[in-house]
């Protein structure tokens, strides 16, 4: 089956909704994978992960998309990291990655995974042998 304008339609009326914010036109949601190999730094997972979802996109009509262009688009943000970390998330050094647009607060949810690395090395911060993986989805809309 292709793709049908009908449908089109219909999610256009799509609504993002969470604890954290509603948007009432969904436009596109983002993935992002981001890792801290070393060092323990749920921080720099987590930025990678946005970083990842937002900067191999290129969307120059956003203007024309958007009704009051950039300053009307709003960011949504999900983020999933091992919960055991969530206290060393800094949101704020997360929120500098978006550059355009209102970011809604961000939700920082049980995700993402904690595994070995296969190796500590003192000299790279390692407190052990554990990097951590961070995931996020970020919706686009207005």
């Amino acid at each position: 089956r292709g793709f049908s304008r009908g449908r089109a339609r219909r999610s256009a009326g799509l609504r993002a909704r969470g604890d954290h914010g509603v948007m009432d036109t969904v436009l596109f949601i983002e993935c992002g994978f981001g890792n801290d190999q070393h060092g323990q730094q749920p921080t720099k997972a987590a930025v990678r992960a946005c970083r990842s979802a937002i900067e191999f996109n290129s969307i120059p009509s956003i203007r024309n998309i958007i009704p009051g262009g950039y300053e009307a688009m709003k960011l949504h943000v999900r983020l999933g990291v091992p919960e055991q970390f969530h206290a060393g998330v800094d949101l704020k050094e997360v929120a500098k990655v978006f550059p355009y647009g209102t970011l809604l607060p961000i939700e920082l949810v049980p995700g993402g995974l904690a595994a070995p690395s296969g190796i500590a090395l003192k000299e790279m911060g390692d407190s052990d042998d554990t990097m951590i993986i961070a995931v996020a989805a970020v919706t686009v809309g207005y």
